[in-house]
C-alpha cells in the first residue's frame, strides 16, 4: 500500500473536498482519500491495480489538477 501526499491550489471549500475524495475512491485500489481545505493538500493510500498516474488523471479530469502538473 503506497501512500502520496500533492497539493492541489483548486481546493476552496467542502464541495471541493467532497468531490476529490468522492472521485478518487471510485478508483479500484484506493484505500483513503483524504482532502484538506487548509493545507491543499489531498493524500492518496492506494495499492493496484490503481496507480500514482490514474490518481492524477483523475484529478485533473475532475478539474482539480496537482500543482506543477
Amino acid at each position: 500500500m503506497d501512500e502520496r501526499k500533492v497539493m492541489v491550489p483548486g481546493i476552496n471549500c467542502g464541495h471541493c473536498t467532497r468531490t476529490i475524495e468522492t472521485e478518487l475512491g471510485e478508483l479500484e485500489g484506493v484505500r483513503t482519500v483524504t482532502a484538506s481545505i487548509a493545507t491543499k493538500e489531498v493524500t492518496v493510500h492506494f495499492g493496484p491495480p490503481t496507480s500514482w498516474a490514474e490518481i492524477v488523471a483523475r484529478l485533473e479530469e475532475i478539474g482539480f489538477p496537482p500543482a506543477g502538473g
